[in-house]
């Protein structure tokens, strides 16, 4: 139940980065809520019904009512309970379109890069995606300066809308890092995201609800062998 007695749950998977998003919100605006795990394999008549579009979590039910999308959810978080904890997004009209700028460039941009550099049907598209994504993180970079003013996160003295949207990709970027060893946030390159990430890593909301790296590199591994064994049973 959140604030004044208000029905919230949250249908995710524990592995979704989107729904690690929407938990980082709730926490850092320390709103109470039900967590409901989803078999993505076997969904469920809630999830089904409360997303027919997409079919996909996250799903937050406030009151019965069902949102999707985790960059709406924090939205409508943020919105729907104004007077609980801290503003995720600036009350200024302009630095609030600067937020939801660089929050659609991680969406559009990074995300869709980082798709490419590791499902791309060839090398060359592999690597192609590879260059837009490291492309793609030193502008973020530039990004971070732009929003943070010289303070310690996107939103300022404390975390905002384009550190939850970033912030929820932080544990797939670590066991990403981690299979293939490399750094995606590298002090060489991009301090001011290197310093960012061990920062908002280790704010108490975020240690709460981060997956474990150890057990996404895990899932991710068993993925991959599920994916080799269907490809194979095809042949």
């Amino acid at each position: 139940m959140a604030e004044g007695g208000e029905e919230l749950r949250l249908i995710g998977s524990w592995a979704s980065p989107y729904v690690v998003r929407v938990q980082i919100a709730l926490r850092l605006k320390g709103i109470s809520y039900e967590f409901v795990e989803e078999d993505l394999k076997n969904k469920s008549e809630l999830l089904l019904k409360s997303n027919p579009v997409h079919k996909k979590v996250p799903v937050l039910i406030h009151n019965g009512k069902p949102v999707c999308e985790s960059s709406v959810i924090v939205q409508y978080i943020d919105e729907a309970f104004a007077g609980t904890g801290p503003a995720l997004l600036p009350a200024d009209p302009y630095e609030r379109a600067v937020a939801r700028f660089w929050a659609a460039f991680i969406e559009d941009t990074l995300l869709k890069a980082s798709s490419q550099a590791s499902s791309g049907k060839t090398e060359e598209e592999k690597t192609e995606g590879k260059e837009k994504a490291a492309a793609a993180i030193v502008t973020l970079e530039g990004g971070l300066r732009e929003c943070s003013k010289g303070k310690p996160f996107f939103g300022g003295e404390s975390a905002g809308y384009v550190d939850v949207i970033l912030g929820g990709l932080l544990g797939w970027v670590r066991a990403i890092d981690a299979m293939q060893g490399v750094k995606t946030f590298d002090p060489s390159t991009t301090p001011l995201l290197a310093a960012w990430a061990e920062r908002f890593g280790q704010l108490e909301q975020v240690e709460a609800v981060m997956p474990d790296v150890q057990r996404l590199t895990e899932y991710a591994y068993a993925k991959v062998m599920q994916a080799a064994a269907a490809a194979a049973s095809t042949n």
